[in-house]
């Protein structure tokens, strides 16, 4: 990486840092617009590290409301899926990789992480899963949407204005 990336991946990181202050609900917030925003100017594995690093930070900011292991979980789940939106992203058809990653930041990793959190509390039922489940999946779905959109569009109006990494 050259010295432009490093300062544009730092600034990804800290604008992240700011939106993981705005919740949507309970310890969701826009913290990953900048991560799926990296993924598409930077790289797939610098939006990786926003993304991981956006989430620890609200996280914190939430008070780990799940627990340091759970969100520690959640973190590389986000690694993950910015580094897979980034890949299709680069190398297939845009929107597909946001039905993707809306589809593994939203569903998949609400069900992974209710599959971890009954694991941790010996809780191994499918009550406790699914009441995690449907407590999370349509507000996590939503913010995913809007902070995956949101970096799209504002990947275009960068992109019409020039702004070249």
């Amino acid at each position: 990486m050259n010295t432009k990336r490093i300062v544009l991946l730092s600034l990804f990181i800290a604008l992240s840092a700011v939106l993981s202050n705005i919740k949507i609900a309970y310890s969701i917030a826009f913290d990953s617009l900048p991560a799926f925003l990296a993924a598409m100017m930077i790289s797939p594995i610098a939006g990786g590290i926003v993304g991981a690093l956006g989430h620890l930070l609200t996280a914190i900011t939430s008070g780990f409301p799940f627990t340091v292991p759970v969100h520690l979980f959640i973190a590389i789940q986000m690694l993950v899926i910015v580094w897979i939106f980034g890949v299709l992203f680069k190398k297939m058809n845009q929107y597909i990789a946001m039905v993707v990653a809306i589809i593994l930041n939203g569903p998949v990793a609400t069900l992974l992480s209710g599959l971890l959190i009954a694991y941790l509390n010996h809780s191994f039922t499918a009550k406790t899963i699914s009441s995690f489940f449907i407590l999370m999946v349509v507000p996590l779905t939503l913010a995913s949407a809007a902070n995956i959109v949101l970096a799209f569009i504002l990947q275009k109006v960068m992109k019409r204005a020039n702004f070249k990494i």
